[in-house]
């Protein structure tokens, strides 16, 4: 799952000043072990305290040019929502091709729509009443909306680095580290499981990010758990989806059937 990381508007323009560079010392692409495939998957969005904030759904199928697209939206009880689409290439390396993300609500301490796309070259980003849109060199190896799907396709005992895009709304360049803590254990029924524990880390690049550290407003880290064995799946996420945001938990839910 995951995000722009959308920055909140404590003084943003100067915070900000470095411009978006192209991604010189890229990492590589991630390789494709496992190529997805069609998915439709329910989710649920808990507070630190366990309370339903939201339902999500999960969908996922083929598009033209041998491309996958999925959609991850997210209805919070508030009415808030969250929804984010992307559209990847997965021929030998994970590669993003387009991006759309929607937040909206009181769940987020802004309105915001950001579309992203490789073929055209162009974003726009609209974060409450500010706009900004232009041109775009985007990265090889950008995690923007496919982070669970590169957990799944790492060959364990390593790590892959890269970079997301944040907007502000203008486009800023973040670094991503991807790297497994440990393995814990959870149960189904009264079968024990294994999974995977990984921290993704998001910083700020050069001068920037050293002012947000010392101002104490750096991108959130974020944990993943993924089974272990020869079929990798997503178990759980745990962290904050926008920046000084509360801790939520993303897991898989157990459908409700109606009485009859």
């Amino acid at each position: 799952m995951v995000t722009v990381l959308r920055v909140r508007r404590w003084g943003l323009g100067v915070l900000f000043a470095v411009a978006l560079t192209s991604a010189s010392a890229s990492a590589a692409p991630v390789a494709v072990r496992y190529a997805e495939t069609i998915t439709h998957a329910f989710l649920l969005l808990r507070g630190a305290n366990g309370d339903v904030l939201a339902h999500g759904e999960l969908v996922q199928a083929p598009v033209e040019g041998q491309r996958m697209q999925s959609r991850l939206v997210f209805r919070f009880k508030d009415g808030s929502l969250r929804d984010e689409t992307v559209t990847f290439a997965q021929q030998k390396v994970f590669r993003v091709m387009s991006y759309h993300h929607i937040e909206r609500g009181p769940s987020f301490p802004a309105s915001t729509e950001v579309t992203f796309d490789r073929d055209t070259g162009r974003y726009r980003a609209k974060v409450d009443d500010k706009t900004d849109e232009g041109k775009i060199d985007l990265p090889e190896d950008l995690h923007n909306g496919i982070i669970i799907t590169i957990l799944k396709n790492l060959t364990p005992g390593t790590a892959a680095a890269g970079h997301m895009l944040a907007f502000t709304p203008k486009p800023h360049l973040l670094d991503t580290e991807l790297r497994a803590e440990g393995e814990d254990k959870f149960f189904i029924g009264d079968v024990a499981r294994t999974a995977t524990r990984y921290l993704v880390k998001i910083e700020l690049r050069g001068l920037t990010g050293v002012v947000a550290s010392i101002m104490g407003k750096d991108p959130p880290d974020l944990r993943y758990w993924v089974t272990t064995g020869p079929a990798p799946g997503f178990v759980k996420l745990e962290g904050p989806m926008y920046l000084k945001g509360p801790r939520w938990r993303v897991e898989l839910p157990g459908p409700r059937w109606p009485e009859r």
